[in-house]
């Protein structure tokens, strides 16, 4: 049974929460503010992390930096904030995705079912093979190649430049998961890149050319407005 730690200061939001999970076969810790929950999660080492942002001794953020001070556990991030700037750094600080409040219970059981599924080593993020659109793509070979059940009348090969590869590489092994573009430009260009939005629409246009079916309505290398990217498997 998944272990889920719910984090909210509403109480009545915390007791529908606990009942939606707890009817759905998870196991249930909640804290009402920042230092409950950074306390709970050590003592009851959850599987999932549900996580407002607004909590009354300390902002989400600071939770999430605690908490991935020591451990790698999925965190979703519940914001009734309108601004995304503060989506963004969450998201930064390490979150794995979030929902704006109000939210339906639907969505936010299906984000948490997609992450369960990444925790649970599911959805393939260490394999070395990644499929896209009708390509392989070998992450440990650097290689893409057409998948021998797409059409072709002869095998054929994709080149990526460096930079493609590594723009690629991030958002594959975090498939599903939100990647806000601060992360990418300060994984793939380094620390002193923040605000090169340029630079990310330009990679992800050319790696979606050669990689998408349909460039111009993507599927799979998704981009999600002032917010960042995500790879759908």
């Amino acid at each position: 049974m998944m272990r889920v730690l719910v984090v909210d200061d509403e109480p009545q939001l915390l007791r529908a929460l606990r009942i939606n999970l707890s009817a759905r076969r998870y196991e249930v810790v909640v804290a009402a503010d920042g230092a409950s929950a950074l306390e709970a999660a050590a003592r009851h080492l959850p599987d999932l992390v549900i996580l407002d942002l607004g909590l009354p001794d300390m902002d989400g953020a600071e939770v999430i930096a605690g908490l991935r001070g020591w451990t790698k556990v999925p965190i979703l991030v519940l914001s009734g904030r309108a601004d995304a700037a503060d989506k963004v750094d969450a998201l930064d600080a390490g979150a794995d995705d979030y929902v704006t409040k109000p939210f339906s219970m639907e969505e936010l059981m299906a984000r948490l079912r997609a992450l369960q599924r990444r925790a649970e080593g599911d959805s393939g993020a260490d394999e070395p093979v990644v499929l896209i659109g009708h390509f392989s793509v070998d992450l440990s070979a650097k290689t893409i190649t057409r998948r021998a059940d797409a059409s072709a009348e002869a095998p054929e090969s994709v080149h990526l430049t460096k930079t493609e590869w590594a723009v690629l590489e991030v958002l594959v092994r975090n498939p599903g998961r939100l990647v806000s573009g601060k992360q990418l430009l300060q994984q793939v260009w380094g620390p002193a890149y923040k605000s090169e939005t340029n630079y990310l629409r330009f990679y992800l246009a050319k790696l979606r050319q050669k990689l998408e079916p349909e460039p111009s309505h993507p599927k799979q290398l998704l981009t999600e407005p002032g917010m960042g990217y995500r790879f759908q498997p």
